[in-house]
């Protein structure tokens, strides 16, 4: 595998930051070096417009010990972009010259709409939302869009970030009522000047610092027991109560909160304010994280620029596909499972056996990509690896909810291991929704097992559901003995799922023997 970098450097107006990523031969970047360092470049733009000398030297000094990670790869291409301050900055002529000439970067300044439009790439490139607004609250700017069908509808830059808001309406350390009242006031009247803002009724976005500490501490607070901050969904009642909840606090027990980096202690209300008040203002259905922002928009719109398009076709499929790729899965197996498990679902749900419907075969299909992946590390605890995998790795496309679904009809191995796995969960499932997934989970299992030598033997099914019992029969193109072997063996868990005995008989097709 030919193994390419890549590096980008954003100069926001409270962090700059270095990424390195890495492309393999499918063109998939990962990220294996994220260093920030807290500038807060915003502080040191003087009343004349103009950054400060020191605050010049700052960011010469940061970009300068950027290089020296960077040089340790050979980059195929480095990317360095500035945003608010730098772009508000009345020397910018000199600031780019000197980065210029002291590092090697050439810094681009990102417009107001550019860097709107690359938070809202990221999210439609790695969410399955198609329609919501997303905000990216900086230190001196906030950007805002408002996308449906996946396409950007409108964008705005609010000249306005954690930073300039804590300057402008917060005199000490931390706010007064007084001033968390005049800030919410000037914030409401800002986003409702946006006539296509109001009323929306769709998900809020929040990318950046300030919305991942946010999701951190919620998920501290409720002692959250999945991994992965990205897509995780929060409610109005949940911004709410962690915004009364930090402002009780002093600055010495807020720099201590679990979640919320130290750095961001001061801001940290000023910039739940923005994200509170905006959800009000859109009348949003939930406050979803998006990991994905400014830096991975750049990349997307690197990696799509021979497709015609900027926009995935589907995100999901791009993050399955990744995973086969990962683990090294079986694509013709795989179709093949599908093609048995499609006959045996759609004769189960003609007969309306366990309340399945239409879309819980995308669900079945979605699963069948990666059950008992886990193989991979250890086959004897495959479906414990499986279920932690896909448990606890970010799948763009998918949010949590969906994602422990995948996982614990994936991880299928029979009824006990199964409540295992979804002890942590209960409360998440309504019962019938519990009995579903354990359906699924063992169909998916029951249908592996008839291609258990995966010589893909048995080619069809005919499936004739009676009073007493389903029977299943078996057309087979090679001698079934393993697959009736594993079939026989694997088929109670269907059957204590469905309430129903399975009779399985094989038969050979035309063209052989």
């Amino acid at each position: 595998m030919t193994k390419r970098y890549y590096s980008i450097i954003d100069v926001g107006s409270n962090t700059v930051r270095l990424v390195i990523y890495m492309s393999d031969n499918g063109g998939r970047l990962r990220e294996i070096e994220n260093v920030k360092v807290v500038a807060r470049l915003r502080n040191y733009l003087m009343d004349d417009g103009r950054l400060s000398d020191e605050g010049l030297d700052v960011l010469l000094n940061t970009l300068k010990s950027f290089k020296e990670v960077a040089d340790v790869y050979t980059l195929e291409e480095k990317v360095c972009v500035a945003t608010a301050t730098i772009r508000q900055a009345e020397n910018q002529e000199q600031i780019i010259h000197s980065v210029s000439e002291q590092t090697g970067f050439d810094m681009r300044i990102l417009s107001e709409s550019e860097e709107a439009y690359y938070g809202y790439l990221a999210v439609v490139n790695s969410t399955p939302i198609t329609e919501g607004v997303t905000v990216d609250i900086g230190g001196g700017s906030t950007e805002i869009t408002y996308f449906k069908d996946r396409k950007i509808i409108e964008s705005h830059s609010f000249p306005f970030g954690a930073l300039t808001l804590k300057r402008d309406f917060i005199e000490k350390d931390l706010p007064s009522d007084k001033e968390m009242s005049e800030l919410r006031h000037y914030l409401t009247s800002q986003f409702k000047s946006l006539p296509w803002l109001t009323n929306k009724d769709v998900p809020l976005i929040g990318i950046g610092g300030g919305a991942r500490n946010l999701v951190q501490i919620d998920q501290n607070l409720k002692e959250y027991p999945l991994a992965g901050l990205h897509q995780y969904k929060m409610k109005d009642s949940d911004l709410a109560f962690i915004k009364n909840y930090l402002f009780t606090l002093s600055m010495k027990k807020l720099q201590k909160v679990e979640g919320l980096s130290k750095d961001r202690a001061d801001i940290i209300l000023p910039a739940t304010e923005v994200f509170h008040t905006l959800y009000d203002v859109i009348r949003a259905d939930g406050f979803i994280l998006s990991r994905k922002g400014l830096r991975d928009g750049i990349f997307y719109e690197q990696l799509t620029k021979d497709m015609g398009t900027s926009v995935f076709p589907s995100v999901l499929e791009e993050s399955i596909q990744e995973l086969i790729t990962d683990y090294d899965l079986n694509i013709k197996q795989i179709h093949h499972i599908q093609h048995l498990a499609h006959q045996l679902f759609h004769r189960l749900q003609e007969k309306g056996i366990g309340g399945l419907r239409k879309e819980d075969w995308m669900e079945v299909k979605r699963a069948s990509y990666v059950f008992n992946l886990g193989e991979y590390i250890d086959s004897e605890a495959s479906y414990q690896h499986t279920f932690y995998l896909l448990a606890n790795r970010t799948i763009d496309g998918l949010m949590h909810k969906e994602r422990l679904r995948l996982a614990l009809m994936a991880s299928f191995k029979n009824k006990t291991v199964y409540k295992q796995f979804m002890n942590p969960y209960k409360d998440w499932f309504l019962k019938e929704e519990r009995k579903k997934l354990r359906l699924l989970g063992a169909l998916l299992k029951f249908c592996y097992s008839l291609d258990s030598t995966r010589r893909r033997t048995i080619t069809d099914l005919d499936v004739d559901v009676q009073k007493e019992d389903i029977q299943v029969t078996c057309y087979c193109d090679h001698e079934w003995m393993p697959e009736e072997y594993q079939a026989e063996k694997q088929k109670k868990h269907l059957e204590k799922a469905i309430k129903k005995g399975v009779e399985l008989s094989f038969v050979k097709n035309g063209q052989w023997g």
